[in-house]
């Protein structure tokens, strides 16, 4: 099983910055990548950032341009990410999901399992 855990969330003025970490533990020997999620009121849950467990990192465009994502931790029971938010907007509000994605097995038989933090509400307002 897996636990994960996000926190960092909060209220920022436009332009201000804020920083959420995901730790994901438990049974993370297989452990594939960790990636941000957010989900406005009344829209899906979309991709922000993900990094894989080598360290390759991709960003939605929307984002790429004020947002970094790294590892903090890695181990094969613990590991911590980083979002570093800059020049934050309105439209960042939403409430940002950590997601961490087991991979096991090999050719056909290779099949993932997504794991889901609580959410961590971000709002972005003067």
């Amino acid at each position: 099983q897996v636990q994960v855990v996000e926190s960092g969330g909060g209220l920022v003025e436009p332009g201000g910055s804020l920083r959420l970490s995901c730790t994901a533990s438990g049974s993370t020997f297989s452990l594939y990548s960790l990636g941000w999620y957010r989900q406005a009121p009344g829209k899906s849950r979309d991709l922000v950032a993900v990094i894989s467990v080598d360290g390759k990192p991709v960003l939605e465009d929307a984002v790429k341009d004020r947002f970094t994502i790294s590892t903090i931790s890695k181990d094969d029971d613990k590991n911590t990410v980083l979002l570093t938010m800059d020049n934050l907007a309105p439209d960042d509000t939403a409430v940002y999901y950590c997601q961490a994605r087991i991979v096991r097995g090999w050719g056909p038989n290779r099949a993932h399992t997504d794991y889901w933090g609580q959410g961590t509400q971000v709002t972005v307002s003067s």
